[in-house]
Formats: C-alpha cells, sequence, structure tokens
C-alpha cells in the first residue's frame, strides 16, 4: 500500500458508539476531499460502525488494523 499523509487524527479510545463515528464525522466535514482521516478507537463494534458509516456516506475505507483491544482505520474523504 502506497504511503498516505495522514491530514487528522482521531483518538476514541476509550469511547462506546456512537461517539467514535459521531467525532469522525464531525472532523471530515471540516477537511477537503481526498484528505485521509486516522481513527483510533477501542470500541469493539468500531469495525462494523466505520464500515457502515463509509458505504453510507461515500467515504473510503482504505485501511482497517487492530493490535490488541486497539483498532485503527484510515478513512479518505470523499
Amino acid at each position: 500500500m502506497p504511503v498516505v499523509e495522514i491530514t487528522q487524527t482521531i483518538d476514541a479510545r476509550g469511547l462506546s458508539c456512537p461517539m467514535p463515528i459521531v467525532k469522525t464525522a464531525q472532523a471530515v466535514k471540516l477537511l477537503p476531499p481526498g484528505a485521509y482521516v486516522e481513527l483510533i478507537s477501542t470500541d469493539a463494534g468500531s469495525i462494523k460502525d466505520v464500515a457502515a458509516w463509509c458505504r453510507s456516506t461515500g467515504h473510503e475505507l482504505i485501511e482497517q488494523t487492530s493490535d490488541g483491544a486497539v483498532y485503527r482505520f484510515v478513512i479518505r474523504r470523499k
């Protein structure tokens, strides 16, 4: 995968659903098209939530990884 420049990182560790998505949506609205957002979350529900949110909004889920109970998502703004 090519290296992408993360425009903004959202640290949603310790937050429960729906806050990781709410914080991501708020941040994405302020960024230009094509910008990359990194979301760090400890909510296991984020795995399904982020994918569903990207499908419904048209943003692209570029990467999804986990390190134990910490989940990392890279999203490209449409």
